[in-house]
């Protein structure tokens, strides 16, 4: 017998389907449209339906743009340095940089992390096309900006060796300790790039170390 009516099961089965959503946040979901607004559901399902003609990557950066452009207005706009690279797993890692206003280059987005385990291997990811950009757009730095995970460390070692012979500036971001986490919550990346980056506070005056 069913307890709930099919048009409601399918929704909920639609959100247990997305990532990091379970069965009752599924029903919670599912059940907050038949409160509150039935029409928010119409324009979910619209929404949806339009999403595969509006969207595309970029044949450049890879990030997404609208379906009616070819390349990402990051990186056509004159204001953005080309030779300056930050490179991001995803799409949505470039909206975490541009909100702090701090990076004035370009990116590149590599589509996802090198990860043996989920059999996701270099070449399934935009790397040689990063390679091929750093030639077109003389690019002279390559920040790589993945993850401090060991997917992402691994992504980003790969990249370096792959540049080696490229005669570019390679940065890494900056980890450290985010403000108000205990030394005992912080996992060892992130604790040992702490250390690695650590500021200098103070330093002995040689003089005075100097014997009478």
């Amino acid at each position: 017998m069913n307890v709930l009516p099919p048009a409601l099961n399918e929704l909920i089965e639609a959100f247990n389907a997305l990532p990091g959503v379970g069965p009752r946040t599924s029903e919670r979901y599912a059940y907050w449209f038949v409160r509150h607004d039935l029409n928010a559901g119409a324009r979910l399902a619209a929404a949806l339906t339009a999403l595969p003609d509006g969207i595309k990557y970029c044949e450049k950066t890879f990030a997404l743009i609208s379906a009616d452009q070819q390349y990402s207005e990051l990186y056509t706009d004159p204001r953005r340095d080309k030779t300056i690279v930050a490179v991001v797993a995803e799409p949505f890692d470039i909206l975490a940089i541009e909100k702090t206003l701090q990076f004035h280059g370009t990116y590149h987005v590599l589509g996802g992390l090198v990860s043996p385990i989920d059999g996701v291997s270099p070449d399934q990811l935009h790397i040689k096309e990063l390679l091929k950009r750093i030639d077109e757009d003389k690019v002279r730095e390559l920040i790589l900006a993945t993850n401090a995970s060991v997917e992402g460390e691994s992504t980003a070692l790969y990249i370096q060796q792959q540049v080696n012979n490229k005669n570019i500036k390679v940065s890494r971001l900056a980890r450290g300790l985010p403000i108000g986490v205990d030394l005992e919550y912080a996992d060892q990346i992130t604790l040992g790039r702490a250390i690695e980056h650590r500021q200098i506070l103070s330093q002995p005056n040689s003089e005075n170390n100097q014997d009478d």
